[in-house]
C-alpha cells in the first residue's frame, strides 16, 4: 500500500477507536472529506454538526445539505446569532478565536444531547502555516483534528476526494465572510451581505477562486482574482463595465481590482507588516 493510502486507512483507524463522533461539517473540501472518511469507519454512529450564520453564504448552506444527503449522514443544523457576540462583531484580529469558541461550545453541548463525546474538524496539515487563531480554541475546547493527526496535506486531501467521487476534490478554498473585511472594522449583517451578493454575481460569471475584500468603511471593493482571471476582467471592457456598475449598485462606491490577484489571507498581510515594523 502506498503512503497515501496508508494514511488514510491510519485516519479511518483512528476515527473507529473514537466510538461515536460529531463533525464540524462545513461542506468544504475538508470537512466533506472527513466526513466521508468517518461514514466509512462509524457507519450510523456519526452525525454532521453546521453552523448556519451571517458569516457564511447561503449557497454554502445549501452545499452542505445536499452534502449529507448524497453520504447518508444525518445532519443538525444551529443557527446561533454570531454578530451578538462582542468579541466577534466588533472584528479584532483574534476575532477567529471568539468565533470558533463559540461555534464549538454549542457544537459540544449539541453533541453531548445526542450522546456523543468526541467533535472533530477539518483542519489540515497545511493549515499550521496560516495565522489562524481559532485553532487555539480546538485545542482549549478539546476537539480533535484527525486531518492534521494523520499528516494529511490540502493536496493529499483532494487526491484522495477526486479518488473517492467527492464532489469537493476541486471545490475553491473558501473562509467566512469576516475575512473579506479588516480587522478592527465592525462586522455587520447588511456587510458581509454586500461581501455575499458581489462573490455570487462573480461566480455567476464563471470565476471560480477569487474574494471581494471591502476597505474604507464599506466604500471601496478590492476584488482579487487568479492571474489569468485578471487578464480577463482588465481585457474585456464590457465585462469590466458590468463589474464595476454591479458592485456599484450593491452599494460599494469604488471598484477596485488588485493586480497581485487572489492569495488566501490576504487581510493578515496588514499583520505581519505590524510585526516587521515592531
Amino acid at each position: 500500500m502506498d503512503p497515501l493510502h496508508q494514511k488514510y486507512e491510519q485516519l479511518k483507524k483512528a476515527l473507529a477507536a473514537r466510538g461515536r463522533v460529531a463533525v464540524a461539517f462545513s461542506g468544504g473540501v475538508d470537512s466533506t472529506f472527513l466526513l466521508f472518511a468517518a461514514r466509512e469507519a462509524l457507519g450510523d454512529d456519526v452525525i454532521a454538526l453546521t453552523a448556519v450564520t451571517a458569516l457564511n453564504p447561503a449557497s454554502e448552506s445549501r452545499e452542505a445539505q445536499e452534502l449529507c444527503a448524497r453520504l447518508g449522514v444525518r445532519q443538525i443544523e444551529l443557527r446561533p446569532d454570531i454578530l451578538a457576540a462582542e468579541d466577534v462583531a466588533k472584528n479584532p484580529k483574534d476575532r477567529c478565536y471568539h468565533c470558533k469558541k463559540a461555534l464549538f461550545t454549542a457544537f459540544l453541548e449539541t453533541a453531548a444531547a445526542e450522546g456523543i463525546a468526541c467533535v472533530v474538524e477539518g483542519s489540515n496539515l497545511d493549515d499550521l502555516g496560516d495565522y489562524r487563531p481559532g485553532m487555539r480554541a480546538v485545542v482549549e475546547l478539546g476537539i480533535a483534528s484527525p486531518l492534521r493527526e494523520a499528516e494529511l496535506s490540502k493536496a493529499e486531501i483532494r487526491a484522495l476526494s477526486r479518488e473517492f467521487g467527492l464532489p469537493t476534490w476541486d471545490k475553491p478554498s473558501f473562509a467566512c465572510l469576516a475575512s473579506r473585511i479588516p480587522y478592527g472594522e465592525r462586522l455587520t449583517a447588511e456587510k458581509l451581505s454586500r461581501v455575499e451578493r458581489a462573490e455570487d454575481f462573480l461566480r455567476g460569471l464563471g470565476f471560480k477562486q477569487f474574494r471581494v475584500r471591502v476597505h474604507e468603511g464599506g466604500s471601496l471593493a478590492r476584488i482579487e482574482l487568479l492571474p489569468e482571471d485578471i487578464a480577463r476582467l482588465a481585457g474585456e471592457e464590457t465585462l469590466c463595465r458590468t463589474v464595476t456598475e454591479t458592485l456599484r449598485g450593491l452599494g460599494f462606491t469604488y471598484v477596485a481590482l488588485d493586480l497581485q490577484g487572489y492569495r488566501t489571507g490576504s487581510l493578515n498581510e496588514v499583520i505581519a507588516d505590524a510585526a516587521t515594523e515592531d
